[in-house]
C-alpha cells in the first residue's frame, strides 16, 4: 500500500495510545516498515535510531538474528498452548531461567502478557495470601503505594498508581491506597506505624520512577524500604517492569542495594521487545498460602489467553541467552560512563532544568514553556527530522536506548537531542517575538 494511502487510512481507523488524537491527524505520520540492529525504517526507507527503545522494551536491537532464530524454531513446533492445565518447555524453562537470575528468594513464577497484569497479579496475590490466612491477617487488605508511581493501566495497577493526569478521571474506579513521597522513608516509617496492620503490601519502582520523569531515589531508599517492610511484616511488591533488564547497568534494579523483594513484577525487556510476555515471580511461602484442597477454593483465579505463549517464551530465552553470549551487561559500562559525559553540554542548556539519570535511563526536564507549547513533543518532531526517535513525558524529554547501541550512535543520538532542544525553544522564542 502506498505511505500516503497508509497515512489516511491511519487517521481513518486507528486510535493510538496516549495520543490526542485531533493532534495527531494533523501532523505527518510517522510509519515504520522495518527495523535493523538499533534503527527502525520508515516506508520511505528514512533510518532513526531507536531513542526510546520502543516505548522502552528492545534490549539487543531489532531483527537480532539469535532472537529470530528462535521464534522461527518454535513456529516449527507450535504458536500457541493454553497454560491452563497444560505445560509447554519453553514456559518450563523460562522459569527455571528467571529463578536462577533472580534476587534470592523468588523461586515461583506467574506469567501474563504486560507490565499491567504482572503488577496487578502482585496486588491480588498479596490481598489473597493474607486474606487466606485468616484471623488477624485478614485486616490486610490496603497497600502503600508511591506519589507519582505508575505501576500500569488496568484498573489494579491504576489504583496502585499515582499520576493525576493519568488516572484521575478514574477516581470512581478505583480502591484506595496509602500514598507516601518517593524517597522519604521516614514518612514510609510513620505511615507503616499507623496502618502497618492493616497493609498487605508496599509497591515501589525501584531506583527510578519512569513515567513520573525519570525521577531518581536517593541512595539506599529501596533497602529502607525492604527494612521497613520487614520490620511490619509487610510484603514488598518490585515493579521492575521499566528498570529490568538492564537499564540500571545490573539485570535488576533490586541488585544495587542487594534487595530481595516478596514479588519481582517483569515485563517490557523480558522477550528482548520482541513479544508480549510478563512474569511475576514470588516466594515459597507465598506459594504455600495458595495450596490447599479442591473444595478450600485457595486457587489462585486469575490467568489470559496468552499466558506463558510458547513464542514469547522462545524469544526471552533467546534475550537472556544474548545477554550472556554477548556480555551485554559488562560492555554497558563505559557505555553508561560515555553516555554520562554526552549530556553534560545538555545540562548546561539554558532551557534545560535537570538531567536526572540512572543507567542508561534518562529524563531531560525543560524549564519554562506553557502546556499548550507542547515543547517536549516539539523536541520530538525536531529529532525526527535529524534521525532519531525519542518521546516526551510532558516537558521531559526521555531518552532510554537498546543497550546494544554502539558508542557513535549514542553519541549522535545525544547530539540530535541537543540540537533538536535548542531549534525547539528558538522557534518557539522567535514565536513569542
Amino acid at each position: 500500500m502506498p505511505p500516503v494511502s497508509l497515512a489516511d487510512d491511519d487517521r481513518r481507523y486507528v486510535w493510538h495510545p496516549f495520543t490526542q488524537q485531533r493532534g495527531w491527524e494533523g501532523e505527518r505520520q510517522l510509519i515504520i516498515q522495518s527495523g535493523e540492529g538499533t534503527d527502525l525504517i520508515d516506508v520511505d526507507g528514512n533510518r532513526y535510531i531507536d531513542g526510546v527503545s520502543s516505548l522502552w522494551c528492545n534490549v539487543h536491537g531489532h531483527r537480532h538474528p539469535r532472537i529470530d532464530a528462535a521464534v522461527r524454531e518454535q513456529l516449527d513446533n507450535v504458536a500457541h498452548s493454553t497454560m491452563l492445565g497444560l505445560s509447554h518447555p519453553p514456559a518450563i524453562e523460562l522459569a527455571r531461567r528467571l529463578v536462577e537470575i533472580a534476587p534470592r528468594g523468588l523461586l515461583r513464577v506467574f506469567y501474563s502478557d504486560s507490565g499491567s497484569t504482572a503488577t496487578e497479579i502482585a496486588v491480588k496475590m498479596a490481598f489473597q495470601f493474607w486474606q487466606q490466612r485468616g484471623g488477624e491477617d485478614a485486616k490486610r487488605t490496603s497497600f502503600i503505594t508511591m506519589r507519582d508511581a505508575y505501576h500500569g493501566d488496568t484498573i489494579g495497577s491504576v489504583s496502585v498508581g499515582g499520576i493525576d493526569l493519568f488516572h484521575s478521571m478514574y477516581r470512581p474506579l478505583l480502591f484506595d491506597t496509602h500514598k507516601v513521597e518517593p524517597g522519604d522513608a521516614a514518612e514510609l516509617e510513620r505511615m507503616l506505624a499507623i496502618y502497618g496492620d492493616e497493609v498487605a503490601a508496599v509497591i515501589i519502582e525501584p531506583l527510578v520512577q519512569g513515567a513520573a520523569g525519570m525521577i531518581v531515589h536517593p541512595e539506599g531508599y529501596l533497602r529502607d524500604v525492604r527494612a521497613l517492610c520487614d520490620r511490619h511484616g509487610v510484603f514488598l511488591i518490585c515493579d521492575e517492569v521499566a528498570v529490568g533488564f538492564g537499564r540500571t547497568g545490573r539485570m535488576f534494579a533490586c541488585e544495587h542495594e542487594d534487595v530481595a523483594p516478596d514479588f519481582l513484577c517483569l515485563a517490557k525487556g523480558l522477550t528482548g521487545g520482541y513479544m508480549p510476555l510478563a512474569a511475576t515471580l514470588t516466594t515459597d511461602r507465598v506459594y504455600a498460602g495458595f495450596l490447599g484442597e479442591h473444595e478450600e477454593f485457595k486457587t489462585f483465579f486469575h490467568g489470559h489467553t496468552y499466558t506463558g505463549n510458547p513464542l514469547a517464551c522462545a524469544a526471552a530465552l533467546a534475550t537472556l541467552d544474548v545477554f550472556e553470549e554477548e556480555r551485554t551487561l559488562e560492555r554497558l559500562q563505559p557505555k553508561i560512563e560515555l553516555l554520562g559525559r554526552l549530556l553534560e553540554p545538555v545540562d548546561e542548556l539554558p532551557m534545560v532544568k535537570e538531567v536526572r539519570r540512572r543507567g542508561f535511563m534518562v529524563g531531560i526536564e525543560l524549564a519554562g514553556f506553557p502546556v499548550e507549547a507542547r515543547m517536549g513533543h516539539q523536541v520530538t518532531l525536531e529529532a525526527r527530522r535529524r534521525g532519531a526517535i525519542i518521546r516526551p513525558l510532558g516537558d521531559v524529554v526521555v531518552l532510554m536506548p537498546p543497550l546494544a547501541i554502539s558508542d557513535a550512535d549514542l553519541e549522535r543520538l545525544v547530539v540530535i537531542v541537543w540540537e533538536s532542544i535548542v531549534a525547539a525553544t528558538d522557534a518557539r522564542q522567535l514565536a513569542a517575538a
